[in-house]
């Protein structure tokens, strides 16, 4: 897997990536063990965060949340209407895929005010203490997580074969949540349609795409603006995680697909 040495060439003071599979690594380079903000990548922390207080009876996905009409079923999947950032919503709920971290936030809220209890306590009860991940959540719950590419590896690795929610129940958050609602991809283009899952970006038939152009249909992640980001390709059994310090930029367009494609290849 030398693909995983083009990272060095990226840049960033601080890089490192490693493929996995269910059962184990593939191959890891660079800096494993330092400390980096994952940035949106936190949104998948947080996703699973709330399938394990839907599966527990803590919230219900189809309830009442965020604006009239929304429930945490259209705040995960970016179809509430909410705006990127706190504010009233832009429209009614359903009529546009709007990236918006405000409705990740409260989505989190939700659970914490239900488990009456912080949301970063809950995060670590449910996600980070059963996975062994070692970072925290220091901020925001669509961006605030901190930790190394070891938590990373360890959670693509559950989200390949799960264990802290049901497989039916990742198979729903992995599928696309109210088809056929065009929007933007933030810093990649406008898409029609966009497809989300809950939490999960979804690769389907986007072209362009920062997962390459050999990736299944099937494979879902997210990437962050702090040069970070996760997919996990169901059909391939693999999954490719980088975590870097360089913001995301052109330089990102260019090297994240051309580094999955070679992963792939």
């Amino acid at each position: 897997m030398d693909a995983l040495r083009a990272i060095d060439s990226w840049g960033a003071r601080t890089a490192a990536a490693g493929v996995v599979r269910a059962d184990g690594e593939i191959d890891v380079h660079g800096q494993r063990d330092a400390v980096v903000r994952w940035a949106s990548v936190t949104k998948l922390l947080t996703g699973l965060a709330v399938l394990v207080a839907v599966e527990e009876g803590t919230v219900d996905l189809d309830e009442p949340a965020g604006p009239p009409g929304a429930t945490p079923r259209h705040l995960l999947s970016h179809a509430s209407g909410l705006a990127p950032e706190e504010g009233p919503p832009l429209m009614a709920p359903e009529r546009r895929r709007i990236y918006s971290n405000y409705g990740i936030e409260l989505a989190a809220e939700l659970v914490a005010e239900r488990a009456d209890m912080p949301f970063e306590e809950y995060l670590h009860d449910a996600v980070l203490g059963p996975l062994g991940l070692s970072g925290e959540l220091a901020g925001s719950p669509a961006w605030g997580y901190r930790g190394p590419l070891d938590d990373l590896l360890v959670f693509a690795r559950e989200l390949l074969a799960p264990t802290l929610v049901a497989a039916e129940t990742l198979a729903e958050a992995t599928t696309v949540q109210f088809p056929g609602l065009d929007g933007v991809l933030p810093s990649w283009g406008r898409f029609a349609p966009n497809d989300w899952g809950l939490a999960f970006e979804l690769r389907d038939g986007k072209q362009p795409h920062w997962t390459g152009t050999l990736a299944s249909p099937r494979t879902f992640g997210h990437f962050g603006a702090g040069g970070t980001f996760l997919w996990v390709d169901p059909d391939a059994g693999l999954a490719l995680g980088v975590l870097t310090d360089r913001e995301f930029g052109d330089w990102a367009k260019e090297a994240w697909p051309k580094l999955s494609d070679a992963v792939h290849g």
